[in-house]
């Protein structure tokens, strides 16, 4: 018995250690260096701190405060420090042993600016070059090659997890330091068409009342689920022969009140209301994840999300590979329309103990099933992570068993 349970103990650890090994929280490393205050500050206030925390593989570029104090000097928006602070995160593993050690003395690393999406060209990416005298020198790519800072030292390290590594001063970078507009000056339908959902934006710009509410509500916070030219283009048949009304609907259907980065998706997960929602009509869908594939849910199909066209609070925009239908209007989208009843004289004749069969619509329609039911939600957030802890506990009791056999 002290053997099986020294085991269990052994495999809860290993376990543990598995599952958590990758957690990082740079609020937390950064609270212990005062110097880095600020920096750490607006990490948190432009929500790119929660972009570190659920990356695996990543690399800060931390500035004190005297640094950021140059940045702050211009008094720029929060849009624009958070491409600033953006361009500072690497999206790769650089500890200082790595920093002297690079592959032909330079490497171009990308940072979180450039997958925003917003970073046009080269701008977006960061040079990094191993210089004479030990020192290793760091400067953005759209700004003609000059190396701007150099490193200092590291502040925390976990390899190959996370490095917080400081640099003397910010990055100089034009692209990043322009002044973002503001969330009623961005242009909604532009930013759709200029990166792959062209057809989406069309049909928003041509329904004036869906596309004022989408503005209407981009101030206080709007998250955007555009569906990619080829999804909406097989899609176009279904929606063109909805009414306006239900038109309006479906475009509000895929747009949320409220900024959610990736980061908050994951840990959001579960029904979410949209700009469609609206007292009995819910219009509403699932968020599920698994690992960093986020999914959106409704009775009628499942879509994932591919990509981020802008991410900048309160404003996101991403990518499906689908178009999310919601069952108010889809029950029996993909239904065949269903054949005449038959006369009741002729539906007598069915052989004396069987069972009358369903109606067509209530066999093809994926939404006849109780719309309200959260029991039915729960269970599908739930079902995976259930039958996972089952296999993992199937598993470990075979290798305890096992190891007592010995």
């Amino acid at each position: 018995m002290q053997q099986l349970k020294l085991l269990l103990l052994l495999l809860f650890t290993t376990t543990t250690t598995f599952t958590f090994s990758h957690a990082h929280n740079i609020t937390r490393i950064l609270a212990d260096h005062p110097d880095f205050s600020t920096f750490n500050h607006y990490l948190t206030a432009t929500h790119l701190a929660d972009e570190i925390n659920r990356r695996t593989t990543i690399t800060v570029c931390a500035l004190s405060n005297a640094a950021m104090s140059d940045i702050l000097a211009s008094h720029p928006s929060i849009n624009t420090i958070k491409n600033v602070l953006s361009l500072h995160v690497l999206l790769d593993y650089f500890g200082a042993k790595k920093l002297h050690q690079i592959t032909n003395g330079t490497a171009l690393a990308a940072t979180m600016f450039q997958a925003t999406g917003s970073a046009p060209g080269s701008a977006g990416f960061v040079n990094i070059t191993d210089l004479k005298g030990g020192k290793v020198g760091f400067g953005a790519e759209d700004n003609g090659g000059n190396l701007d800072a150099v490193f200092v030292k590291s502040v925390a390290e976990k390899p190959y997890n996370i490095s917080v590594i400081q640099i003397s001063k910010a990055l100089t970078s034009d692209v990043a330091m322009a002044p973002a507009p503001g969330p009623s000056e961005v242009n909604l339908t532009g930013i759709m068409s200029a990166h792959g959902c062209k057809e989406f934006a069309d049909a928003l710009i041509a329904n004036g009342e869906a596309l004022n509410t989408y503005q209407d509500n981009a101030e206080g916070g709007l998250t955007v689920f555009c569906p990619l030219d080829d999804a909406f283009k097989a899609f176009f048949p279904k929606y063109k022969n909805l009414s306006k009304a239900d038109k309006t609907s479906f475009l509000e259907f895929l747009a949320v009140p409220v900024y959610q980065s990736l980061s908050m998706l994951k840990s959001n997960n579960g029904v979410m209301n949209t700009l469609a929602t609206d007292g009995a009509k819910k219009f509403d869908f699932t968020v599920q994840n698994e690992g960093e594939e986020v999914t959106l849910k409704t009775k009628i199909d499942t879509v994932k999300i591919t990509g981020t066209l802008i991410d900048e609070q309160p404003l996101a925009i991403y990518t499906t590979d689908k178009v999310l239908m919601p069952k108010e209007l889809f029950k029996g989208a993909a239904a065949p329309t269903p054949a005449p009843a038959p006369a009741p004289e002729k539906a007598a004749k069915a052989p004396k103990g069987s069972k009358r069969a369903p109606s067509t619509e209530a066999a093809d329609s994926p939404a006849d099933s109780p719309d309200d039911d959260p029991a039915d939600q729960t269970a599908d957030d739930n079902s995976g992570v259930k039958a996972g802890a089952a296999r993992f506990l199937a598993l470990g009791l075979s290798l305890c068993l096992g190891l007592l056999l010995l």
